[in-house]
């Protein structure tokens, strides 16, 4: 069974499981399919705003996109995030990825 399947399967079960769906995000992204990563993105986020993991992947991948605007907005919340949690490491590779935003 594939991996994607896998997660699914287990997303029936555990339907507000962030890191699930956080991982049926980056799966969704590997394939390419980048406007149902987006939405699952949208989903871990909507479960917990403070995984980074998630801010910097979706902020990645609207990079990728081309859609800078949006990636911008990302990853400003983003880094808005981290450090209100104190996550040092994050916070930097957030604003690491933010500083290769053109404008």
């Amino acid at each position: 069974m594939p991996r994607r399947d896998k997660i699914e399967q287990m997303l029936e079960k555990e339907p507000d499981d962030t890191f699930l769906n956080f991982s049926l995000a980056m799966e969704l992204a590997k394939e390419g399919a980048t406007d149902l990563a987006l939405e699952r993105f949208d989903r871990v986020l909507s479960l917990d705003a403070t995984y980074s993991a998630a801010h910097y992947h979706k902020g990645n991948t609207l990079i990728g996109l081309d859609r800078l605007d949006d990636a911008r907005t990302v990853l400003e919340s983003g880094v808005a995030a981290t450090k209100q949690a104190g996550d040092d490491h994050a916070h930097r590779e957030m604003l690491e990825l933010l500083a290769t935003i053109p404008g």
